[in-house]
C-alpha cells in the first residue's frame, strides 16, 4: 500500500507532536511522566487523523497499557484503513537523565 502525502504530513506532525511533550520532561528523573506525556500528545493527534486506524504495535497488550495498545483503534474511523505501529517515547530512561538519543516512532 502506498501512504498518501498528506498522511505523512499528519504522521510526521503526530510523531513530533509526541517528542515535544516528552521534551518538555527531559532532565526531571520522571521516564513514567515523560512517556505519559508522549503517549497522551500522540494518541490526541493520531484520532484526528481520517483513517481508521488499529495499532497493530504500541505500548503493550491492552491490559498492560492504558493508551496505544495492540488492536487499539485510532483515527476519526472515517478513511483508509491502516495498520499502525508507534513507539510515543524510545528511551524514556534518556529523556529522565536528560541524555541523547531518545526518539519517537
Amino acid at each position: 500500500m502506498i501512504i498518501k502525502n498528506g498522511f505523512v504530513d499528519l504522521f510526521v506532525k503526530t510523531t513530533s507532536e509526541a517528542a515535544y511533550a516528552s521534551s518538555l520532561l527531559k532532565g526531571k528523573g520522571d521516564k513514567i511522566a515523560a512517556d505519559q506525556a508522549a503517549v497522551d500528545k500522540m494518541r490526541l493527534f493520531l484520532n484526528n487523523i481520517p483513517m481508521k486506524g488499529k495499532i497493530v504495535i504500541g505500548e503493550g497488550e491492552m491490559d498492560e497499557a492504558p493508551m496505544l495498545y495492540i488492536n487499539e483503534l485510532v483515527g476519526t474511523g472515517i478513511g483508509e484503513e491502516l495498520d499502525i505501529a508507534v513507539d510515543p517515547l524510545e528511551g524514556t530512561n534518556l529523556t529522565a537523565k536528560n541524555l541523547p538519543n531518545a526518539m519517537s516512532v
